[in-house]
């Protein structure tokens, strides 16, 4: 599915992650809107990625779209994330995945307030928090 960087087997990711996780970062899989545990979250702090650790938004980034996920208008980094053609489902979408494991995290979408115009359109289940200092 995806780059995985780290090398690690299917079976590793399967043992390492729980089952929602690996569907959403190994499978791209999508939680449903409105359920995941970082979307109505506001705490400062740093988003990195559940499967690898890499730091991938912050808080500062992150705003309610109203879409039902988590969204940021940019990445931490332009090079904490990479993205891919997704043509599934019958749809053209832009697939956003950690750059360090090639996890899915999500999609990203051109109708994002300024100052990119982006919204990274994040599953929960695919980051973790570190609350800010």
């Amino acid at each position: 599915m995806s780059e995985n960087k780290l090398n690690k087997s299917d079976a590793e990711w399967r043992a390492e992650l729980s089952p929602e996780q690996y569907a959403v970062c190994r499978c791209s899989a999508t939680e449903a809107p409105f359920s995941g545990k970082w979307y109505e979250h506001k705490e400062a702090g740093t988003y990195v990625c559940t499967a690898c650790r890499a730091r991938l938004f912050t808080s500062q980034a992150k705003y309610d779209s109203g879409s039902g996920w988590p969204s940021f208008y940019q990445p931490l980094l332009r090079e904490s994330v990479s993205a891919h053609q997704d043509e599934s489902h019958g749809m053209r979408r832009t697939e956003v995945r950690c750059a360090e494991c090639g996890s899915h995290l999500g999609h990203v979408f051109p109708d994002g307030p300024k100052p990119t115009g982006l919204r990274y359109c994040i599953n929960s289940v695919a980051l973790d928090f570190v609350p800010g200092k």
